[in-house]
């Protein structure tokens, strides 16, 4: 969707954003648009089953856009990682965790375990709070990634292996991890 404005029917092109780029374009189009182009718009979206916002005039072009596509809610739901440093005890192994200082630790630096807590990293709102047992080591463009299994609901989740924080991560650890993943069958 290059420019709403210019498409064939930019009312039906406008409905048929689906990125948040496509309805922040559709939303600014809308703004310029006026209010009977707005009428028009909610107009269709309603007949075609939409719910129409009480306050559909006073709402901006995007913010109108994605009530009538039901995407209000979504657009509320935090998808950014949240920078969270807390020092902690090893669920695993009991070991005294620091803060990471430059960069949020999120597992423990001696047996690389980590716990089920974020949807989003930093966020806390996972409701499972099972242990990550770290499976597999993984190259980056730029250092080495951990893939952990939740032992609790079997969520698969990758966290960056820390070399540049002190303490770091246990290199030992690091290794014996890539070399079981080396002999093992699957």
């Amino acid at each position: 969707m290059k420019d709403v404005g210019k498409a064939k029917d930019p009312i039906a092109a406008a409905l048929a954003a689906r990125s948040r780029g496509e309805v922040k374009e559709a939303g600014a189009w809308l703004d310029r648009a006026g209010p009977e182009i707005r009428r028009a718009l909610v107009d269709r979206a309603t007949a075609g089953g939409a719910p129409r916002p009480d306050d559909w005039e006073q709402l901006d072009g995007k913010r109108l856009l994605r009530a009538l596509l039901d995407r209000e809610d979504a657009a509320r739901v935090r998808t950014t990682p949240i920078a969270r440093d807390e020092a902690f005890t090893c669920a695993h192994c009991g070991r005294e965790v620091p803060l990471g200082g430059r960069r949020p630790r999120d597992h423990c630096p001696a047996c690389l375990h980590s716990l089920h807590v974020d949807v989003v990293p930093g966020d806390r709102a996972a409701g499972c709070g099972g242990l990550l047992v770290p499976i597999a080591v993984e190259p980056l463009r730029k250092g080495l990634s951990l893939r952990y299994r939740c032992a609790a609901c079997g969520e698969e989740r990758r966290n960056r292996v820390l070399d540049d924080v002190d303490p770091p991560d246990a290199q030992a650890a690091v290794l014996a991890l890539m070399r079981a993943r080396a002999h093992s069958p699957d």
